[in-house]
């Protein structure tokens, strides 16, 4: 009598995996992201991008709009160029970045139009009053979830970091520029010394 083998077992891909966007479906995230990015897009494109695609983790989004937040230009322009562009290469950045400002482009334009004819009617002064108090509300609400990271890991450098920024930027009110020019290497020299000493 021979003797059976067990079966093999099929090797499939890591389902926490994600797949590659299109250029189409970066085009259709994007334009998603803009359309409902009332007061910014940040919020919108963190939950798309980390939470319901899951195309970064949340350490992956922080660390990549840590990069686009010290390049010149807006913020998530910058955040759709780089993201386009890690999954299609160019063509990656151009649908991302159309699908981002295109819709809004012509909504602006349109918007804009009508309130040159009717801004100073009170109605429509105090629905923008509250538009704005919901878009402040939705920013804290995005900040709190990029901290998430951070606090989990409980690096005592990188919070000692993050809390001198904040002191010297939002409390001392010191230029924006010195400040990054002074922790940018700060951070990049404390974080190599500390990996240096920890596989040492």
């Amino acid at each position: 009598m021979s003797q059976e083998t067990a079966p093999a077992i099929p090797q499939t891909p890591d389902a926490f995996a994600p797949e590659r966007p299109g250029l189409f479906e970066l085009f259709v995230a994007f334009a998603k992201m803009s359309l409902a990015g009332f007061g910014g897009v940040l919020v919108w494109a963190r939950r798309a991008i980390v939470e319901q695609h899951r195309w970064m983790t949340p350490e992956e989004f922080n660390e990549a709009f840590a990069l686009c937040h010290f390049l010149p230009g807006p913020n998530i322009v910058n955040l759709s160029v780089v993201f386009g562009a890690r999954f299609r290469g160019i063509p990656g950045s151009i649908a991302a970045f159309f699908g981002l400002v295109g819709p809004p482009v012509v909504i602006v334009t349109a918007l804009a139009a009508i309130y040159a004819r009717y801004g100073e009617i009170p109605a429509l002064q105090r629905t923008l009053a509250g538009v704005s108090c919901a878009a402040v509300g939705l920013f804290l609400a995005v900040i709190l979830r990029m901290m998430m990271p951070l606090l989990k890991k409980r690096d005592p450098t990188a919070l000692a970091l993050l809390a001198a920024v904040f002191i010297a930027i939002g409390v001392l009110r010191l230029p924006l520029v010195a400040v990054l020019l002074t922790a940018i290497p700060l951070s990049i020299v404390v974080t190599f010394l500390i990996r240096r000493k920890a596989s040492s």
